[in-house]
This record gives C-alpha cells, sequence and structure tokens, in this order.
C-alpha cells in the first residue's frame, strides 16, 4: 500500500477469550476502539469480522504479534499469527503484524476502572503504533 495513499485500517488485538477491534485513517493517523468480539479458543464469529470489514471497508488489517520483552516469541504470537493468516485467506486483504509489546498494560492503564474495553483499547493501541510508524515523513 503506497505510503500516500488515504486508507482505512482494522486493527485487532487476539486473544482466547475476546479479540479487540479498532479502526483507523491514514489521512488522520488516528486509530480509535471499536468493540471487542468474543472469541472461542482464539476463534471469532467469522460472520462478524465480515460485517465488521463491510462496514469500515478497510484497505488493509493490523493484527497485533505479541512477544515476550526479550523479542521471544510464544504459544499466543503462533495464534495471533494463525489469526492473522486466517483473516488473509478469508477477506483477501493486506495483514500487517504489529509488535505488541505492553499494549494491554498501556490500555489498562488509560482505562479508568472500566476493564469492559481493554481489548479495543489494545487493539487502539497496537493500530495506532502501526500508523505512528508508517506515517509519510
Amino acid at each position: 500500500m503506497p505510503e500516500a495513499a488515504a486508507a482505512t485500517l482494522l486493527g485487532f488485538d487476539h486473544g482466547r477469550k475476546k479479540i479487540g477491534v479498532a479502526v483507523g485513517q491514514t489521512v488522520t493517523g488516528t486509530a480509535r476502539a471499536l468493540q471487542s468480539l468474543p472469541a472461542r479458543d482464539g476463534q471469532p464469529d467469522w460472520g462478524r469480522v465480515a460485517a465488521l470489514l463491510d462496514e469500515w471497508r478497510p484497505q488493509a488489517l493490523v493484527v497485533g504479534r505479541p512477544l515476550y520483552l526479550t523479542g521471544d516469541t510464544s504459544a499466543t504470537t503462533a495464534a495471533a499469527e494463525r489469526f492473522a493468516r486466517r483473516l488473509h485467506g478469508r477477506f483477501g486483504l493486506p495483514v500487517h503484524l504489529m509488535d505488541e509489546r505492553l499494549s494491554s498494560q498501556a490500555a489498562r492503564r488509560l482505562e479508568t476502572g472500566n476493564d469492559a474495553d481493554i481489548d479495543a483499547q489494545s487493539a487502539r493501541i497496537i493500530l495506532q503504533d502501526w500508523l505512528d510508524e508508517h506515517k509519510e515523513h
């Protein structure tokens, strides 16, 4: 995707029980939390994912890639990468992986006593980090 192109992106924070979703724009360079989708062993209701894609019509997707602070991978890394491959396979959109170290902790700091949107806030942080890394200089 050319950096100068205006694009909508959806960001995902993959988890076993919930998948946070955020939307962002390359024009404004900003992301905002949308919602958390329930998941069963890391699998969302793909119909709900499709409905979000129909609603927002993103040009690309960003999935958080969990790593240990050392940069080492784990079972959750493999699960998020598998989710990213499934997103690409089902919907044919480009999927970018973004290092998500500390995004959940940052989201918890932003929340004021309400854990309901932690996953969506984590997705927003992941997508915002991706937008910040890819903005035109």
